[in-house]
């Protein structure tokens, strides 16, 4: 298990509205959650306003890192949408017109009041480009490489990420189980800390909370090992009840 390969992701959020605070960004989780049945692990974000140069660097920063890079935002029709062409200055490609964007644009539309010169901003990629498909507005979205260029509008996002599933090349899920207990974390640090070492491949996450007037922790044990992991939730209630405290199944 020591050995084994472990895929990863980036994400970078394009967006002045997520950085005001007048949208909540509700992408980072789907992209996680998704990309973990992909056997793919989420290892960082980045939320950079639509600014050029700020969304160039993060780009390179990202795909550097990782196996893969998703952005989503700065897709649409208007002027400020301006991840296409900061991606393609990262990169070092020139913008065209995608053809087959066109055409799925132009019979999105067509009833629509016709392919305006704004929509036709959303046929926009960079050079190289393949196409993710959108079964919802007609805008693709698109794919360079292993850069993926989402929506930021999230239903529109998910059905792009559906549209990926199962084409990219990943490892094993990561799973997990939930113990929860009455119990300050701070009592059990060392349990924890030792019972992990004890389960090589078993990451151990503890999530403290304050509820009734009582303070507890729900931990979160993760592993691409399901019999692994069940073992390790099996030695952390057995350690909780030597230490006269009980533990939860599925958490609190």
């Amino acid at each position: 298990m020591a050995n084994e390969r472990i895929w990863t992701a980036g994400l970078l959020v394009i967006g002045d509205e997520i950085l005001s605070g007048r949208t909540q960004d509700k992408n980072i989780s789907q992209v996680a959650l998704w990309l973990n049945l992909q056997g793919i692990r989420l290892a960082e974000v980045r939320v950079v306003p639509d600014v050029t140069d700020a969304i160039v660097e993060a780009v390179n920063a990202l795909r550097r890192r990782n196996d893969y890079l998703f952005t989503t935002g700065g897709i649409g029709p208007t002027h400020d949408d301006i991840t296409v062409d900061a991606i393609a200055e990262a990169i070092g490609v020139p913008v065209i017109i995608h053809p087959r964007a066109r055409a799925a644009l132009e019979g999105y539309y067509q009833s629509r009041g016709g392919l305006t010169e704004a929509r036709m901003r959303m046929a926009r990629v960079p050079e190289g480009a393949e196409l993710i498909e959108n079964s919802m507005s007609g805008a693709p979205g698109i794919r360079h490489g292993n850069i993926f260029i989402l929506a930021g509008v999230p239903h529109i996002a998910g059905l792009m990420l559906e549209a990926l599933s199962g084409k990219l090349e990943g490892g094993r899920p990561l799973i997990s189980r939930v113990v929860g207990c009455w119990v300050p974390e701070s009592e059990v640090a060392d349990m924890l800390a030792s019972i992990e070492r004890a389960f090589e491949g078993c990451q151990i996450g503890s999530y403290p909370f304050f509820r009734d007037g009582r303070v507890g922790a729900n931990f979160v044990i993760r592993s691409t090992d399901a019999e692994r992991l069940d073992a390790c939730a099996a030695a952390l209630i057995a350690a909780l009840h030597a230490a006269g405290r009980e533990g939860v199944i599925d958490g609190i």
